[in-house]
């Protein structure tokens, strides 16, 4: 079988990091191209995955015989790109958050929905093992009924990651749109749908801009969440987790406490209410720290959907969902009022 030629628009450090060794890794894949604006930065990208085909302009890249790509760019970017990529043709895999509007999301669904081709949203934490482990629990009744729960993702900041350091577009409004909770809090809003099966229908928010100097988005954000069956419970996301970075979630539940990525032993603990306890090593979560997940799954499933013609796991429509939970909380904020969805 012929490889699906692939080309990567944007070539910060999640493409380099993420995309771009995973699909190195990917066996059914030839990387084709790389896009940036930055000419120094994709040629020196390319150069470590053999890629002779740079591009500083999206739209020449688009006119390559390519079968997918994938948007890594700021996240004002991600909705006119992938439009424009799904027009050409090609099946799109594209950062998170998704868009910075409603408007945005829809766009881009109908644009595949018109193309016929494939758009997948790079949310990864549904294919961590401990977080499968406690869907497959959640939907068994294992666990019985969901009273409450509380799910965080933080650490010190973007700046120690990002390509561009300090004066990366994170801090950028304009190319941002959003803080923290659109970079972090949004994995955890798609996390919490997944595992619990079902929809938040209200939001309560508090975002506020504490620890980066220079910033004008959010780095630290609360949310209180509603689902439609009642269970509330809340998220926090923030770039001002100074040293071990957290990435955990719990379940308080009829019949125990479910504690996932939260002891540095086991990635799955469940407190019984008979005093015993359950406890598994499933492998790491994805980090940007040392020894974490190495594989987020991601790719590897954006090409099967391609090759198979199945539905990706988190479509544009599973994306949009997330996004307007994140649109909701920031119309909390700004109105200092709970949110129905």
């Amino acid at each position: 079988m012929a490889k699906l030629k692939v080309g990567v628009i944007g070539t910060g450090s999640i493409a380099k990091y993420r995309h771009l060794v995973e699909y190195a890794g990917n066996d059914q894949v030839e990387l084709v191209a790389v896009c940036d604006i930055n000419e120094a930065r994709a040629k020196e990208v390319g150069a470590l995955y053999g890629v002779t085909k740079i591009f500083t302009d999206y739209h020449d890249l688009l006119k390559e015989d390519l079968d997918a790509v994938s948007v890594c760019t700021p996240n004002y970017l991600h909705a006119p790109i992938t439009v424009a990529a799904l027009e050409a043709g090609k099946h799109v895999l594209c950062e998170k958050p998704m868009a910075t509007s409603e408007l945005e999301a829809n766009q881009m669904i109908e644009a595949a929905k018109n193309s016929g081709k494939t758009l997948m949203i790079g949310h990864n934490q549904r294919f961590v093992e401990s977080h499968q482990q406690a869907r497959e629990w959640m939907a068994t009744g294992k666990l019985g009924k969901v009273y409450s729960f509380r799910t965080a993702f933080g650490h010190p900041g973007p700046e120690a990651w990002s390509a561009d350091g300090k004066s990366s577009w994170f801090f950028n409004k304009n190319e941002a749109f959003i803080g923290a909770m659109g970079d972090l809090g949004i994995h955890k809003i798609d996390l919490l749908r997944y595992i619990l099966g079902e929809e938040m229908v209200e939001v309560a928010a508090m975002l506020e801009t504490s620890s980066k100097v220079d910033a004008d988005v959010d780095d630290n954000a609360v949310l209180i969440l509603k689902t439609q069956s009642g269970i509330i419970g809340t998220l926090a996301a923030s770039w001002s987790y100074i040293g071990k970075e957290d990435n955990s979630t719990v379940f308080y539940t009829e019949n125990g406490v479910l504690r996932l990525e939260d002891d540095e032993n086991y990635s799955v603990v469940y407190h019984k209410n008979d005093g015993t306890k359950e406890e598994f090593s499933l492998g790491q979560i994805q980090s940007n720290e040392e020894g974490g997940q190495i594989t987020t799954g991601v790719i590897n499933h954006f090409i099967e959907s391609i090759l198979t013609g199945n539905p990706p796991l988190i479509s544009g429509e599973e994306g949009k969902k997330s996004l307007l939970v994140i649109l909701g909380a920031l119309e909390s904020n700004d109105t200092k009022k709970i949110v129905k969805l």
